[in-house]
């Protein structure tokens, strides 16, 4: 009879052969990765920037990988659902997603009833671009410039109010910081596009708006509102007259802004994060990529950031203005 110390070892051997088999096809795939089409999931309708953003990456991501890269948009709950779908993928590498603040920082901090971890349920592959806020008045507001909107606002605190793509979104937390910055009291309200908020502004029934640059610059050209300031701590290449808030000594700590990254779920095999990493670094190099994003009014991540470190870095920075306001959903 054998002893029980040898068939214990005869069963951790049979157990270490069996675990070795069940990874062998898992790492066969990683090692062969990519062997069928991308898809990179889109949290947003098509149109927005977070598309726009997505469709020229996945251009390049693809002839990089040598896999086609399919967009697919699954709009709703301000890009949750789209991330919602990539946690609960399989994490082959095959389903991607191209994130912004919304999904990936905000609405962890906004939303007790989140299906998702931003943070756990994903493997950061890597930054893609940044692009700023402006605010913006009503021609009809007496706002020409950020010293008269600052001189108006304080004093009348409580008659302007300022208006957002909606509840909880990083335009909403932009016009918060502002309000932070400068002490300041004014009312938010939320829209369901930028058509409205417009059509608002122009009319005089809001004061204040926050647009995403890209989306302000036609209004802006159209001289339908005027430019108060971009959100982010350096002026806009694509609008160098417009001046950045923080030139302002009351603004000087405003610095906020919409971004894009890449992800995929939780446990994504190292062959498989590494090949992402190279293929994203690769792209983001390409001229055309380039003109492109950059005519948007996005600028390229450098080289150097850390997708976690950053999104990180920003959930911190986005806690305090949500619990200074009592931003919920």
């Amino acid at each position: 009879m054998k002893s029980p110390l040898i068939r214990r070892r005869e069963v951790l051997l049979l157990t270490g052969a069996a675990a070795t088999l069940g990874c062998a096809p898992a790492l066969a795939q990683s090692t062969n990765y990519p062997n069928r089409p991308i898809t990179l999931v889109v949290g947003y309708p098509p149109g927005g920037s977070t598309d726009l953003t997505a469709r020229v990456l996945a251009e390049q991501l693809a002839r990089s990988l040598g896999q086609p890269v399919v967009v697919e948009n699954v709009g709703g709950a301000g890009g949750a659902l789209g991330a919602q779908r990539v946690a609960q993928a399989t994490a082959d590498g095959h389903t991607l997603l191209l994130g912004s603040n919304n999904e990936m920082a905000i609405a962890g901090l906004i939303n007790p009833a989140l299906r998702y971890d931003p943070v756990k349920q994903f493997t950061p592959v890597g930054m893609v671009a940044s692009q700023p806020m402006v605010l913006v008045a009503s021609p009809s507001a007496g706002m020409p410039n950020i010293a008269g909107f600052i001189e108006r606002v304080k004093q009348n605190p409580g008659k302007f109010s300022y208006g957002s793509a909606g509840v909880g979104t990083a335009l909403n937390l932009a016009g918060e910081m502002v309000k932070q910055a400068a002490g300041l009291f004014i009312v938010h309200i939320p829209y369901r596009g930028v058509g409205p908020l417009t059509t608002d502004l122009i009319g005089g029934q809001v004061e204040l708006g926050v647009y995403v640059l890209s989306s302000g610059l036609p209004q802006i050209k159209a001289g339908k509102v005027v430019p108060l300031g971009v959100t982010e701590r350096e002026r806009s290449p694509v609008a160098p007259d417009i001046p950045a808030l923080a030139e302002t000594p009351s603004l000087r700590h405003v610095d906020i802004g919409t971004w894009f990254g890449l992800w995929g779920p939780a446990g994504l095999p190292a062959p498989v994060a590494q090949r992402l990493r190279g293929a994203l670094a690769e792209s983001l190099k390409v001229p055309s990529l380039v003109e492109k994003l950059t005519a948007s009014g996005a600028t390229i991540a450098p080289a150097s950031a850390v997708l976690a470190d950053f999104q990180a870095a920003e959930i911190a920075k986005y806690r305090r203005i949500v619990d200074h306001a009592g931003i919920r959903v």
